[in-house]
């Protein structure tokens, strides 16, 4: 009775394997951990906020328009953060996408702003506070990248046969991806109108 209990259950691993289920749990584990470092990413950006502001306050305490977009913004991500258990959420990642977008277009106001103010941009520490967000766009766009390839990898497996019967019977769904105007949002930095002649847009990139 114990040999059959064995052989029936290297039958079922076996079956399990030549169906796909050892595959596709590894690419569900590659997205999540994709999405592990967006999240990240994104959150370094934030913890680089509240410091960034109160410099830039300490030589333009009347900008307070922008400053208060960019403290609004960033409280708004942080109620925004979604777990890889919800990735399968159309809605909550095009919320999330849109709540890192308005603080990606807030602090490229942010950036343009502080243009107009030479000690400021002299100032040592808003220097090295702006190379630091630099670096971070440029590490969350990777990120982001990645995160993407890995869900175009894991869907096109479960839409593939027999993967597709596997994922069906263990309830595996097509994850939703970062769409277009998302990146578009998240990448393009407003033009902003100080009075005068459009002012050309400054990228935190």
């Amino acid at each position: 009775m114990k040999l059959l209990r064995t052989l029936a259950l290297l039958l079922v691993v076996a079956a399990l394997s030549g169906c796909g289920y050892n595959a596709i749990q590894r690419q569900d584990e590659a997205v999540k951990a994709a999405w592990s470092e967006v999240i990240n990413q994104y959150q370094r950006r934030a913890d680089l906020v509240p410091n960034l502001v109160n410099t830039v306050k300490g030589y333009a305490q009347h900008e307070e328009k922008v400053l208060t977009e960019v403290t609004n913004a960033r409280a708004k991500v942080g109620t925004m953060q979604l777990s890889p258990d919800a990735l399968n959420d159309p809605q909550k990642l095009q919320e999330f996408q849109q709540a890192q977008g308005q603080l990606s277009s807030a602090l490229s106001r942010l950036m343009v702003v502080s243009e107009n103010y030479p000690q400021l941009k002299a100032d040592g520490l808003f220097q090295n506070l702006q190379a630091q967000l630099e670096g971070t766009e440029n590490r969350i766009t990777v990120a982001r990248n990645r995160y993407v390839q890995s869900v175009q990898e894991y869907n096109s497996m479960i839409r593939t046969f027999p993967n597709n019967l596997t994922a069906k019977i263990f309830g595996y769904q097509v994850k939703p991806n970062f769409t277009v105007e998302n990146e578009k949002a998240i990448s393009t930095a407003p033009t902003v109108d100080f009075g005068g002649a459009p002012a050309a847009p400054a990228s935190a990139h």
